[in-house]
């Protein structure tokens, strides 16, 4: 295809946002299309790089994409910063695993020193003893001991989707906010409807998240995708200097993690049957906070500064959609708990097939084909 292909992006997340950005480093002439729905998932999640800690096969598609999607984030930071954009919010802070229960920790040590030889941004990994957590963490409970992951990092969404938009539009990208119908022509996608406007494309790309199906059945594609409510608490430490806290990860939710100005964000509900219901439940935060001062009773004192809530896109299978759906039409979503972690690589290789070039990564096991 043309360098100068002309392709829309439908979505405001961070896959949509890499997939333009992506697209328009490649001299295409871009059109991101948002439709500012509440509760996209990039706004509310919790920003944890760290997809190393969880047992099983290395070789599965999932954990192969997230891991590759946290080994892209050094490139991609170097690419915004050569575009304009070095403040990303992105910390190599480190994460600890945490827990009371030494042989939980041994386990999870064992999995990582597997996977380190061929993934050395791990970075350090150490036990350490009951008490040390705090002192890294100062709310935890001096019970805790832990597993020490150099490597770990975290990053706030809005802020790398809007450094990843801003840099697409540098490069000459254009922004809608609507509702995109796409438009189909002989069996072929050949652009989208926006109000009033036509605009029309080489190749369609919907990387609109949890509402991913809804904007393909408009042409009678049919995907097993959908979303997950989750609710994640914002609060507040006046003074502590949590910018530099590592994550915390417990055997369960809720994870904690530090940010600038005393933030520090504990989450997140797991709600597969609320739809689209954007709203924030007694029962999501009763069950947060409880858990939260169970592992970090320095908390209780902490204020309240927000509850937000998301919709993870998740499909029938747990793996993400990444492939030609149609003729002209390129699909990208589905990361589920992963999106902020997968997201960048994953809109770089939706770019990828946009232009009829090869991605950066094995999509086969995400080809929507398979349902």
């Amino acid at each position: 295809m043309s360098s100068r292909a002309r392709i829309v992006v439908i979505g405001g997340g961070i896959v949509a946002a890499s997939v333009a950005y992506h697209l328009a480093r490649q001299d295409a002439q871009v059109v991101t299309v948002e439709a500012g729905l509440p509760g996209p998932a990039t706004d509310a999640g919790a920003g944890i790089i760290c997809p190393w800690t969880e047992p099983g096969d290395d070789a599965d598609p999932y954990y192969r994409l997230s891991a590759e999607g946290a080994r892209y984030y050094p490139e991609l930071l170097a690419m915004l910063a050569e575009d304009g954009q070095p403040e990303t919010s992105y910390a190599r802070v480190g994460t600890l695993c945490v827990a009371e229960d030494e042989r939980v920790l041994a386990a999870i040590s064992a999995t990582l020193y597997a996977r380190l030889p061929e993934l050395p941004e791990i970075g350090e990994v150490e036990m350490v003893p009951a008490g040390e957590p705090r002192r890294r963490f100062p709310p935890l409970s001096p019970g805790l001991a832990g597993v020490w992951i150099g490597g770990g990092a975290r990053i706030d969404g809005r802020s790398i989707r809007d450094s990843l938009l801003h840099a697409a539009v540098i490069r000459g990208a254009s922004r809608m906010h609507g509702t995109a119908v796409l438009d189909q022509a002989d069996g072929r996608v050949t652009g989208v409807r926006v109000g009033g406007d036509r605009i029309a494309a080489d190749t369609v790309v919907v990387s609109a998240g949890a509402w991913t199906a809804q904007v393909c059945a408009g042409i009678g594609m049919q995907l097993p995708i959908g979303p997950q409510r989750g609710q994640i608490l914002h609060v507040e430490l006046p003074g502590a200097a949590t910018e530099s806290w590592p994550v915390i990860l417990p055997p369960e939710d809720p994870y904690l993690l530090g940010f600038p100005a005393g933030r520090v964000v504990l989450g997140a509900t797991r709600e597969d049957d609320a739809g689209f219901e954007y709203r924030v439940t007694v029962g999501g935060v009763g069950a947060m906070l409880a858990a939260a001062a169970a592992i970090a009773p320095g908390l209780s004192e902490a204020t309240m500064i927000e509850t937000r809530v998301g919709f993870r896109p998740v499909t029938r299978d747990g793996r993400p959609l990444i492939g030609l759906l149609a003729d002209g039409l390129v699909v990208a979503a589905g990361n589920g708990p992963e999106g902020l972690t997968a997201g960048p690589l994953t809109g770089a290789a939706a770019a990828a097939l946009a232009l009829g070039d090869r991605p950066p990564t094995d999509l086969a096991p995400f080809d929507p084909s398979r349902f």
